[in-house]
């Protein structure tokens, strides 16, 4: 009895806790979505129940917001960048994973300090370099820099997924007379697609949501999503039901990817698991 009783309240336990949890994640998620529809007078008083508008949706694309133009160039950098990352970290991933080469340990561990160095250390370097080279303000500059910050992450999440593909499948392959570029188009891609397709989509979030070095290399022509939410200030504070409107027109993305990423993801981490 006294067993079942323990267990009992530790489940209790658990359970009030995975609520106060999901509570806290979701009521600012609820709270911008409700300000979104609300007007400015509205939005600063607590109320459920109020008459819905979509004119915050339409302000926010306008002067002197213009944030179709933001939404323009973050989805063409992040867009880029997967395009660029995604071929040139599968290609790593898979030398790593399938030859010995001469200071590889070296090699990943270098990879992987860099994913260690606060961005704030290296954004000063990036804006004297880009200011001589005239790289500033452009989103050619920005996807430069998104390459070096995904693609660590993107050759260590690609390598861990090829890993998991038995060797005897590929060897059998060349036996037979496939290349190793064969093997590679007819059998690592399609087998460690997943987990391609998940680093892919990692690496498009990390790019949407860049916040630093968009805000000390952009100034005007490639300012992102992220930094055009600050513009929403007038003389009466902060305009909390238009930053709310884009802010769902942010987080829309990601919400799609995560449905996403929870299909591949699973599918991606048990490839591989039974030799």
């Amino acid at each position: 009895m006294a067993g079942n009783r323990e267990r009992q309240l530790r489940s209790a336990v658990q359970v009030t806790l995975i609520l106060i949890a999901t509570f806290v994640m979701l009521v600012p998620i609820a709270w911008i979505f409700l300000a979104a529809f609300k007007t400015h007078v509205d939005v600063y008083q607590l109320k459920l129940f109020f008459t819905p508008t979509l004119e915050n949706f339409g302000t926010v694309f306008d002067a002197p917001f213009f944030l179709g133009a933001k939404l323009f160039n973050s989805t063409a950098v992040a867009f880029v960048t997967v395009l660029l990352a995604i071929p040139i970290a599968t290609m790593a991933a898979y030398s790593f994973s399938r030859f010995r080469l001469t200071g590889e340990t070296a090699m990943l561990v270098t990879i992987l300090a860099t994913q260690f160095v606060p961005a704030v250390v290296i954004v000063l370097p990036f804006f004297v370099m880009f200011r001589d080279v005239g790289l500033l303000d452009t989103r050619i500059g920005l996807i430069l820099v998104n390459l070096a910050i995904v693609m660590p992450f993107a050759i260590w999440m690609i390598k861990g997924f090829i890993d998991g593909i038995p060797m005897d499948t590929e060897e059998a392959a060349m036996v037979d007379g496939s290349s190793r570029l064969q093997v590679i188009r007819n059998i690592v891609l399609p087998m460690a697609a997943p987990g391609i397709l998940t680093a892919g989509i990692f690496c498009f979030i990390i790019a949407w949501n860049e916040f630093l070095f968009a805000l000390i290399l952009t100034n005007k022509h490639a300012v992102t999503l992220p930094i055009g939410l600050a513009l929403f200030k007038a003389e009466e504070g902060d305009l909390w039901n238009l930053l709310s409107a884009a802010g769902i027109i942010i987080m829309l993305p990601m919400f799609i990817l995560a449905l996403i990423i929870r299909k591949y993801f699973v599918q991606g981490m048990t490839m591989g698991a039974v030799r």
